[in-house]
């Protein structure tokens, strides 16, 4: 979701800097493409170490996790997302999202975009089932669950090389929309690397229905 379907990103770097700058730290670029895609204290115990940060994982996020909120409900969609949500939706196309926010998050994010209900499975990072965060396959092998269908049938869109190596550990076929400031040699397991939804054609994906 974040940085695919919505454009949260710049968001998550305004609430972090908010935190880190009281200690008269920088949250860079370095930092932030090492984070992406990776569960809320996995991200925030790598934080906490790079930055050595006078405070444990637990309450950076609590004095993150406000400032976040608040911002989140800011979320725009990225360009396309909609138009490519709308467009499998009436394929009949099965459809889920697998995000690392927590449920509560997720909706906060959402609120605002009515579309996020074409989606028929939504698993989050605090979904008791999701063992391990990504890189880890877990949340994705859920999803594909959830969907009723095997991983070999599932394509996912992911911007952060720990979601593609998630995906790829799943066994599905993934295709990279990489933030642009990110390194694209560092999506060796996509299938596919697009720098926007513009550059997807379904057809060409051979992406159909599931047959009955």
């Amino acid at each position: 979701m974040d940085g695919v379907l919505l454009d949260t990103e710049p968001l998550y770097t305004q609430a972090t800097q908010q935190v880190v700058g009281e200690f008269g730290k920088v949250f860079d670029w370095s930092i932030k493409c090492e984070m992406m895609g990776r569960g809320a204290l996995d991200a925030a115990e790598y934080l906490v170490e790079r930055l050595s940060l006078p405070i444990s994982p637990e309450e950076y996020l609590r004095r993150h996790q406000p400032e976040l909120e608040r911002l989140c409900r800011q979320a725009e969609a990225k360009a396309g997302a909609e138009h490519l949500v709308e467009a499998l939706h009436d394929r009949g196309v099965p459809i889920a999202v697998a995000t690392s926010s927590r449920r509560a998050l997720f909706a906060l994010k959402t609120e605002r975009h009515g579309w996020f209900e074409r989606f028929d499975a939504v698993v989050c990072g605090d979904d008791p089932r999701v063992q391990r965060s990504k890189p880890a396959p877990d949340i994705f092998l859920v999803a594909a669950a959830d969907l009723g269908t095997t991983p070999d049938a599932c394509l996912v869109f992911e911007d952060s090389p720990a979601g593609v190596e998630a995906a790829h550990a799943a066994g599905m076929f993934v295709v990279a929309l990489p933030d642009p400031n990110m390194d694209r040699s560092r999506y060796p397991l996509a299938h596919r690397i697009i720098e926007s939804f513009a550059d997807v054609d379904l057809d060409e994906l051979h992406i159909t229905p599931p047959s009955r």
